[in-house]
């Protein structure tokens, strides 16, 4: 059986792998939550009349 031939050189592999070994890990990315959205949120500002309004 033949030897294995060595894979082709990346010096970014090798400058990540440098620097894991020196720091350390990053810390895994933070979940972002897929649950939809309920509901349309308003576009506009409420009017001064129904600010009024709604004080009443």
């Amino acid at each position: 059986m033949a030897k294995r031939k060595p894979g082709q050189f990346s010096a970014t592999k090798a400058v990540k792998a440098n620097a894991r070994e020196r720091v350390g890990q990053p810390k895994p990315a933070r979940v972002v939550v897929d649950t939809p959205r309920t509901g349309r949120q308003t576009k506009h500002k409420p009017k001064m009349d129904e600010i009024i309004q709604q004080e009443e």
